[in-house]
């Protein structure tokens, strides 16, 4: 057993042109100042890939990055990052992933994993402690992400080892294709499975056998059982067990909070019924994603008979559900469940994968995509047998799924004839499960986020306006939310700031956001990564760090020709909803987004047109 002495200080580097494998150590003003995950990762990709690079090239890198409390016991301790140029959006993103992959590469003795180049031929990556080497996957060319887990298994002949694949829609260079992780778990959104495909690398496994050490291990142990405690007087003694987030589709369609129609609404009133078909019928239990998660916010479903007979799989979280029955109007949920379980089989985000079937269809009623166009299916909304078969087409660029798998953005180009209005998304990025004109912070959460329109990169604005999380953040400036309407727009932009910062840091520390959704705040990790590390670390430096890494992302993105302009939210997400419960409700139209993205900026530091100013730049010790 080898010892990994708190940061292993070491990225791995993983040539598959020249098949170098070269390892070196990271500098440890790097480390204090970026502290790992997608901090780090920023930093390696702004200063290593040139402007313009294009993603789907050799050129683009993939960079793993695991936080210091990554694999530790820490709370949520069962996350790593994936970070690249995204083939969807142009731009910088990151995607982040739970269960054991990132700690077995800790344990393995790396904290970061770069690959770069181009195999000559299907490979896959395999680190087995200091052995690393690259194999023929020659035989695993085209199987689901099921089959190439037990293949590569079955190999190296060891269930120890964790397997991050890709599916046929990696394969097939499918722009929102993502790598998952033991089958279940993914690195989604934005495309990396299509930037492994495009480097002819179809699986990266991982087993480590080293112990993660800890500075001062009786303060850090207290620490981690003290502060799960606290997770679980705010969740209760099951933590997130019974409902996981799957149990907020009949609260948030209440709310008006799930996007439905495309858009064209924020509530169906279908929620409840969806809800108690899955809880009663779907659910199998709770699975969480790492050994010791006190959350355990996973879900194992099944279809037991009929037409969508689906084995037992874990997925069928909120988002993915939410996708397959608000988005596209399928009433069916045993159709939901199947189409889920298909998009971990074939490594599609399940998010991106609903929004441009609901794309297709407003283009179909709409006249502008007939049966002709689209392979003789019938594209009326609700339609499960078609939203099954469109998840098919997409993966394997089949037909009309040949457009889809471009994402909404690429896809309403070719098709034109006025499909761009229909075409929700910010910078690329399709719009997930939660809506703005439940809380206006969103709004401006979307529009600012470097990965695009995204909830959780880095938070979920309308969890504080709309659901009243203060985030551990009050003593950090932000307003109590009990004092903050959720339809009020002022101060909006402000916050959002100071969310953003919070919300970056669990991705580069190595935890899971749930955990500051649920107690967990800035000092709380000050002490953590304190007793872990032996570096004297506060709360307000927390926030810093957070800012330093967005705002690097931002310039990242800047360098790409990222402005303002891009920073605009679609039209009609900020337009009082067509039908449902709040089609009369005019407080939810927002309506000064401008006003929320000035004052987003003036809090930023960032000029008129979304540049960071010369001064934060130094402020932030970027130079």
């Amino acid at each position: 057993m080898s010892t990994v002495n708190r940061y292993a200080e070491k990225i791995l580097r993983v040539n598959l042109s020249d098949k170098k494998i070269s390892v070196k150590k990271v500098p440890f003003e790097v480390l204090r100042k970026f502290v790992g995950g997608a901090g780090v990762a920023v930093k390696i990709l702004y200063e290593e890939l040139p402007m313009g690079t294009d993603p789907l090239s050799p050129e683009n890198k993939l960079v793993f990055g695991t936080g210091p409390l990554t694999g530790t016991f820490a709370p949520g301790s069962g996350f790593a990052t994936l970070c690249f140029k995204s083939p969807l959006t142009g731009v910088w993103t990151d995607s982040r992933a739970g269960g054991e992959w990132g700690g077995a590469l800790r344990k393995a003795g790396y904290d970061f994993l770069i690959i770069e180049g181009k195999a000559e031929k299907p490979s896959y990556i395999v680190i087995n402690d200091d052995e690393v080497e690259i194999r023929s996957a020659e035989k695993l060319r085209e199987k689901t992400i099921s089959e190439k887990t037990k293949l590569i298994k079955e190999e190296l002949n060891d269930d120890k080892f964790i397997v991050a694949a890709i599916g046929p829609a990696g394969e097939n260079l499918v722009r929102f294709a993502n790598v998952m992780v033991e089958g279940s778990r993914a690195f989604g959104r934005c495309g990396g499975g299509a930037v492994m495909g495009s480097k002819n690398l179809l699986a990266v496994v991982v087993k480590g056998t080293g112990q993660i050490s800890i500075a001062k291990p009786e303060e850090f142990r207290k620490l981690c059982k003290e502060l799960n405690q606290k997770v679980l007087s705010v969740t209760g003694s099951g933590g997130m067990s019974e409902h996981g987030t799957t149990g907020d589709i009949a609260s948030n369609d209440e709310l008006g909070d799930i996007p439905t129609k495309n858009w064209r609404s924020n509530s169906w009133g279908k929620g409840k019924a969806l809800y108690d078909h899955f809880y009663n019928k779907n659910f199998v239990r709770a699975k969480p994603c790492y050994p010791g998660c006190v959350l355990r916010c996973g879900r194992l479903a099944k279809v037991d008979s009929g037409k969508w007979k689906t084995p037992v799989h874990e997925g069928n979280e909120y988002e993915s559900l939410s996708a397959f029955t608000f988005f596209v109007l399928n009433e069916d949920m045993d159709a939901a469940v199947h189409a889920d379980h298909l998009c971990n089989e074939y490594g599609l985000d399940t998010i991106s994968t609903g929004a441009v079937i609901a794309f297709a269809m407003e283009c179909y009623e709409a006249g502008i995509l007939g049966k002709e166009d689209a392979d003789g299916l019938d594209l009326r909304w609700g339609n499960a047998d078609t939203m099954i078969e469109l998840i098919k087409k997409i993966t394997y660029r089949d037909g009309i799924g040949n457009i889809l798998a471009e994402g909404v953005r690429c896809a309403s180009q070719i098709i034109g004839k006025g499909s761009e209005k229909f075409a929700i998304h910010v910078k690329g990025l399709e719009g997930p499960a939660h809506d703005p004109r439940s809380g206006k912070a969103l709004a401006v959460n979307y529009g600012v986020a470097n990965r695009g329109m995204c909830h959780i990169h880095p938070l979920e604005g309308m969890a504080y306006d709309s659901l009243k999380n203060d985030f551990g953040l009050i003593p950090y400036g932000l307003p109590d939310p009990n004092t903050v309407d959720r339809w009020a727009e002022e101060g909006k932009g402000k916050a959002a700031k100071l969310l953003q910062d919070w919300g970056t840091v669990p991705d580069v520390a190595g935890f899971c956001k749930f955990f500051i959704y649920n107690g967990i705040t800035p000092d709380d990790v000050a002490n953590l990564l304190s007793a872990l590390t032996g570096w004297e670390i506060t709360g307000e430096e927390i926030l810093k760090i957070g800012e330093r890494v967005f705002t690097l992302q931002r310039m990242f993105n800047v360098r790409e020709g990222i402005r303002k302009k891009d920073d605009m939210v679609p039209e009609r997400v900020l337009k009082i909803p067509e039908f449902g419960k709040y089609s009369s409700v005019k407080e939810c139209e927002v309506k000064n987004y401008d006003g929320m993205l000035k004052e987003c900026y003036e809090a930023r530091g960032w000029d008129e047109n979304g540049v960071p100013k010369p001064e934060k730049l130094k402020e932030l010790e970027l130079g």
